[in-house]
């Protein structure tokens, strides 16, 4: 069970980001009508820009990524536990079932 939900979680992510790489080539501004007009300094100062723009959004795609990780792990965690008790409860000796079935005086 663990090894299909780690594939699934695998697919999931490879899915994301590939969609997330999508994205990236719209943030550049390297059009040939804005490299003519536009001097070295401010070229320099929009890559600048678009690079902390790019490296802000791989940073909270890596923090949602955490997240949800953390999230799915503590579902796991509580499923698990919520089968065992029921487990538990199914193999737990019950009194009051046995004096009426007259099994015990």
């Amino acid at each position: 069970m663990t090894e299909i939900s780690r594939r699934i979680f695998l697919r999931f992510l490879l899915i994301f980001f590939s969609i997330f790489l999508q994205f990236l080539p719209g943030f550049s501004d390297d059009s040939d009508s804005q490299k003519d007009t536009k001097d070295n300094d401010a070229d320099a100062s929009s890559r600048k820009k678009n690079g902390s723009t790019i490296f802000i959004m791989c940073m909270v795609l890596a923090a949602v990524v955490t997240l949800s990780f953390f999230l799915f792990k503590l579902w796991q965690k509580k499923k698990r536990e919520e089968q065992y008790a029921r487990l538990l409860r199914l193999f737990e000796e019950d009194d009051e079932l046995e004096l009426e079935l007259g099994l015990r005086d």
